[in-house]
C-alpha cells in the first residue's frame, strides 16, 4: 500500500471520528426523571408508558424511568424521601390529606378529570341511578369507605349497616344477587363479564356528584419551586402521550405495559382505553377547552366543600396549598384530538 493512499485512508477515519463525536456533541444531554405509579401497569397509566415507549419524553429533554407500583410498593414514600422526581397520586383527597400532615407535595397535572370509581351491580336488582344502591349490600374497601362511602352517607343518606368488607375478590358479590361491589369504570366490569358470563349494572360515581380528580402528577415543592422548567416538559409530554394513547396509535405504550405486566391482555386494554373515552374520564369538563391535566380552582373549592360536609377533611386546612395550575391549562396537545370527535362532557 502507498504512503499517499494510507495518509488518505487515516484522513478519511479521524474525519468519520469527529463526526461521530461532532454529532454526539451536538445532541443535548437528557435530564434524568423518574416517576413512580401507584399500581402494576396497566391501561389506566397508558399515556405515561406512550410517552415513553414512543419517544415523547426524550423529545422534550427528559429520559424518564418508570417505576411501577404494587401491593408492596410505596412509591409516595419515594417521592417525599428524594428518590422519586414524580409520583402518580390516585385523587385528590390524597392532596388534601398531604396537606393536613404537612408533607410537602403538590399536584401539577390531573390526567382524569372523572375518578373511575362505580359500583357493580346484577342486571336482576334494576338499578339505574345511585339511590337504587342503597337497599342493597355493598361491598367497599377500607380505603372507600374512609372516602367516597362518607360522600354517600353525606349527600344521599347512605346506610353504614350496608357495607360489607371488599377484598378485591368478586366471588362474594357475584353469590349475593341483592349486592353491589365497587370497582373501575375501565376493569372490573369487564373481568366480571368474563368470570360470570353477564354484563353488570354500572354506577359511575363522577356522574352522581363525586368529584375529585384522579391519576394526578404529584411532586415535590421544592422542584416547583427550583426546576419549573423540568416540571413543564415532564407535565407537558405526559399530557401528549395520553392523547396519543386515546387517539392516536398506541401500539407501543400497551407492548411496554404488557411486557411489564403479563396479565394485561389486548382485550382488556382495548376495553379500558374505551371505556375511558366513553365515560369522559381523560378527557371531558374543562379539558376540553384547556387541554388533558387541566385543573381549576372552582373545582378543587367545591371538592373541598363536598369532602368538609362529609367529615372527609378537616376545614382548618389550606387546601389550596394541596395544588398548582402554573403547569396545565395551557391547551397542550388540543390539536391532536380528532375534530370529528364527540366526546362525553
Amino acid at each position: 500500500m502507498s504512503l499517499a493512499v494510507s495518509l488518505r485512508r487515516l484522513t478519511a477515519a479521524i474525519g468519520f471520528a469527529l463526526g461521530i463525536a461532532s454529532s454526539a456533541a451536538a445532541e443535548p444531554a437528557l435530564d434524568r426523571v423518574s416517576f413512580g405509579t401507584n399500581w402494576v401497569a396497566q391501561g389506566e397509566h397508558g399515556g405515561f408508558f406512550q410517552a415513553l415507549a414512543d419517544g415523547t419524553y426524550r423529545k422534550f429533554g427528559l429520559d424518564v424511568t418508570i417505576v411501577p407500583g404494587g401491593p408492596n410498593v410505596n412509591n409516595r414514600v419515594l417521592l417525599i424521601a428524594g428518590k422519586l422526581d414524580f409520583f402518580m397520586t390516585a385523587n385528590t383527597l390524597q392532596s388534601f390529606d398531604a396537606v393536613a400532615n404537612n408533607v410537602p407535595v403538590v399536584a401539577v397535572a390531573a390526567m382524569f378529570q372523572k375518578d373511575p370509581q362505580v359500583f357493580l351491580a346484577h342486571p336482576e336488582s334494576k338499578v339505574a341511578t345511585i339511590e337504587d344502591l342503597k337497599p342493597l349490600d355493598l361491598f367497599i374497601s377500607k380505603e372507600g369507605i374512609a372516602s367516597y362511602f362518607q360522600w354517600l352517607k353525606s349527600e344521599y343518606g347512605f346506610s353504614a349497616g350496608k357495607v360489607k368488607p371488599y377484598t378485591s375478590n368478586a366471588q362474594p358479590f357475584l353469590a349475593d344477587k341483592k349486592s353491589a361491589m365497587q370497582g373501575y369504570v375501565t376493569s372490573e366490569p369487564f373481568a366480571v363479564e368474563k368470570q360470570a358470563g353477564f354484563k353488570p349494572t354500572v354506577i359511575l360515581l363522577a356522574d352522581a356528584g363525586f368529584n375529585p380528580y384522579s391519576t394526578l402528577i404529584e411532586t415535590r415543592r421544592d422542584l416547583v419551586d427550583n426546576k419549573q422548567d423540568l416540571v413543564q416538559r415532564f407535565v407537558d409530554a405526559s399530557i401528549i402521550g395520553w392523547y396519543t394513547y386515546l387517539y392516536g396509535d398506541n401500539t407501543a405504550g400497551n407492548a411496554m405495559i404488557k411486557k411489564l405486566n403479563p396479565e394485561m391482555t389486548d382485550d382488556l386494554l382495548a376495553y379500558s382505553v374505551a371505556k375511558m373515552k366513553e365515560h369522559g374520564i381523560v378527557d371531558s369538563g374543562d379539558s376540553l377547552r384547556d387541554g388533558i391535566g387541566a385543573m381549576t380552582d372552582a373545582r378543587y373549592a367545591g371538592l373541598f366543600d363536598q369532602m368538609v360536609r362529609a367529615g372527609v377533611v378537616r376545614r382548618d386546612i389550606d387546601y389550596r396549598k394541596a395544588y398548582t395550575l402554573q403547569f396545565v391549562n395551557k391547551g397542550v396537545g388540543l390539536d391532536l384530538r380528532p375534530r370529528d370527535l364527540q366526546i362525553k362532557r
